[in-house]
């Protein structure tokens, strides 16, 4: 639970170190929307070092758990409710993480 708690926080500050460029470019928001993006991407950076198996394997399961989160965001912060589609890509996505992180060592 712990590793998947650390991967959950992991996608939230790359969701949020891009999501805020993103208000500033395409929603004419101010800049200063720069400076907690480059902190959250820093943080983002971070909490990858956290995670305790070979880089390679982490952000490939990382990649699971971002598309889960990312889906969560587009419900939680746009507004667009995922389809039957979103969620069962994301069950597959999740279930691939699964055996990438939690693989006998």
């Amino acid at each position: 639970m712990r590793t998947f708690l650390l991967y959950v926080a992991t996608a939230l500050a790359e969701i949020v170190g891009c999501y805020l460029p993103y208000l500033w470019l395409k929603q004419d928001r101010s800049a200063w929307l720069l400076l907690p993006a480059a902190i959250s991407l820093a943080l983002f950076a971070w909490l990858l070092t956290l995670h305790e198996t070979a880089a390679g394997r982490v952000y490939a399961a990382y990649g699971g758990v971002y598309i889960g989160v990312a889906i969560a965001w587009l419900w939680a912060v746009d507004g667009i409710r995922p389809t039957a589609w979103d969620v069962t890509g994301v069950s597959v996505c999740l279930a691939g993480m699964g055996l990438i992180a939690f693989q006998p060592r």
